[in-house]
């Protein structure tokens, strides 16, 4: 058996192991590149007209209005998204999993909507994309490993599509659409599967980023020059240290919009007990989430403390790794270049959710080939009988 056959083999039933997963992964992923589009449609309470002049309201006016509506529950922080966004405060936490968010027009306090992910559309498409609807201890791991195996499958479908010669190099970029059913599947599968290949094993990198430690942690050597993923730890505030302001989160609130532009998004954390420091950040290009400034604020004395990890500081003096790694979800759904992005994205998750199925297909196909029947050609002496 030589070396080409043995790869298809290993196409062959690495594409049944995987077919069903990578189908589901990639039909949700089409609909979740236009989850903010879709959103901005389906949920008109994220947006509140700006008032110039008019300043919101702090986090601590947000926070005492939002737990009158979420009473079984602590905030964990509250977001101004930016210009003509409605102000929202955040409920989450796991064992058992919840999030809610209090939407409220900033200027006024007055609650718009008050939001659970319990029967959400875009949280059920999430929840299949990142684990196929399986608990996430289980379905993690195997996204995950459907992912790596769907990035194999791409590296070998390309050593199968590449052409013997220059005669058989033509019909490998195009599709023929006027051929009957079986070679113009054959076609969609080879011709669009080369296509996206690019964007394809792009997908499947940033989505290996999260499903795997290790191939987070190579990346990151290899992209860092050398270094080590640092490991995330929050740092605390110095509780030896009396407290200088009565409501730290406003004092917080109040440096970042010093700092951010007008059209900027802001996020400040509510500090969960005395040790805890208060997490704040400011987005620059409010729509995507790589371009961050992260702080931590001791909530005493308000200094600014240091940390290390990979989501942490000021993105424009962050190393190439680190902005990589902050890139990471844009790029996974294409708004990195914004809406041409997302357009690209979706159509080669579409392409690739057609794979399994037509792969499928031409496996089929070839089990159950017709055989001609040879005419029977009769001898003269029994002609002559």
């Amino acid at each position: 058996m030589t070396i080409k056959k043995l790869i298809g083999k290993l196409h062959l039933w690495l594409g049944f192991i995987s077919g069903l997963g990578v189908f589901i992964i990639a039909v949700t992923g089409c609909i979740l590149a236009f989850q903010q589009e879709i959103e901005s449609v389906t949920k008109p309470y994220t947006y509140t007209a700006s008032r110039p002049g008019v300043a919101p309201l702090p986090p601590s006016a947000l926070k005492a209005i939002a737990v009158k509506e979420i009473t079984h529950k602590q905030p964990n922080g509250v977001l101004y998204p930016g210009k003509d966004k409605s102000a929202s405060v955040m409920f989450y936490g796991a064992n058992p999993d919840y999030y809610y968010q209090v939407f409220m027009d900033p200027y006024t306090g007055k609650v718009i909507k008050v939001w659970s992910e319990e029967g959400d559309f875009f949280h059920f498409i999430l929840h299949g994309h990142y684990y196929l609807w399986l608990p996430p201890a289980i379905g993690q791991p195997v996204v995950a490993s459907v992912t790596l195996i769907f990035f194999i499958m791409l590296i070998t479908g390309l050593v199968l599509w590449w052409p013997r010669n220059k005669a058989a190099a033509k019909q490998r970029f195009s599709v023929k659409w006027t051929a009957k059913w079986k070679r113009l599947n054959y076609d969609l599968h080879n011709v669009l599967g080369f296509y996206v290949m690019i964007v394809g094993l792009l997908l499947a990198t940033t989505g290996l980023v999260w499903g795997f430690q290790w191939f987070s942690k190579a990346v990151y050597f290899a992209t860092s020059g050398g270094e080590h993923l640092p490991v995330d730890a929050p740092p605390l505030s110095d509780t030896s240290k009396a407290a200088a302001y009565k409501v730290p989160e406003d004092q917080v609130w109040q440096q970042l919009r010093k700092k951010a532009p007008a059209d900027a998004g802001i996020m400040v954390s509510y500090a969960p007990d005395k040790s805890a420091a208060i997490a704040a950040s400011i987005n620059y290009r409010p729509g995507t989430y790589y371009k961050l400034d992260n702080y931590y604020f001791d909530q005493n004395t308000l200094a600014v403390l240091p940390a290390r990890g990979p989501y942490t500081g000021e993105y424009a003096k962050a190393g190439f790794a680190d902005k990589l790694r902050d890139m990471n979800y844009d790029i996974h759904i294409g708004a990195i270049i914004g809406l041409p992005g997302k357009i690209i994205v979706f159509l080669a998750s579409l392409v690739c959710a057609s794979l399994p199925i037509t792969g499928v297909y031409i496996w089929w196909g070839r089990r159950h080939k017709k055989i001609k029947k040879s005419p029977v050609v009769r001898s003269s002496s029994k002609m002559r009988a």
